[in-house]
C-alpha cells in the first residue's frame, strides 16, 4: 500500500497532534460506550502516551528519523480495525518515520 507522507515537518508534527486527538476521542467514546469500544481501554493508556512522548521529542528537538517502526506499532498492528478505525493514520506517520518527509528532489 503506498502512503502518502507529508511534505513537510509542520505536516508531520500535525498528523501526530492529529492522531492524538484521535486517541482522545477514542478514548472518551470508550468510557461512553463501554459494550463496543471498552476493548479499548486496554491499549489507549500506552498509545497516548507514547504519542505524546513521540509530539515531545518534536517540540524539544530530540526527534530523530529512523529506519525501525515507532514503539507504538506494536500496539497499532496488534488492534483490530473496529477498536482503532484511525490505524491509517498511524501507518502514516510511522511510514514518515521511516523514509523521512515526501520532498521533492527539484
Amino acid at each position: 500500500m503506498m502512503l502518502k507522507r507529508p511534505k513537510t515537518a509542520k505536516e508531520y508534527v500535525y498528523l501526530v497532534d492529529q492522531a492524538i486527538d484521535e486517541v482522545n476521542d477514542l478514548k472518551m467514546s470508550a468510557e461512553y460506550d463501554m459494550d463496543s469500544l471498552g476493548e479499548s481501554l486496554k491499549f489507549i493508556p500506552d498509545l497516548e502516551e507514547q504519542l505524546r512522548e513521540l509530539r515531545e521529542s518534536m517540540t524539544d528537538g530530540s526527534y530523530t528519523f529512523a529506519n525501525e517502526d515507532l514503539q507504538f506499532m506494536r500496539i497499532v498492528e496488534h488492534e483490530d480495525d473496529r477498536l482503532l478505525p484511525f490505524k491509517y493514520l498511524f501507518l502514516v506517520i510511522n511510514e514518515t518515520h521511516k523514509k523521512g518527509l515526501d520532498v521533492d528532489d527539484e
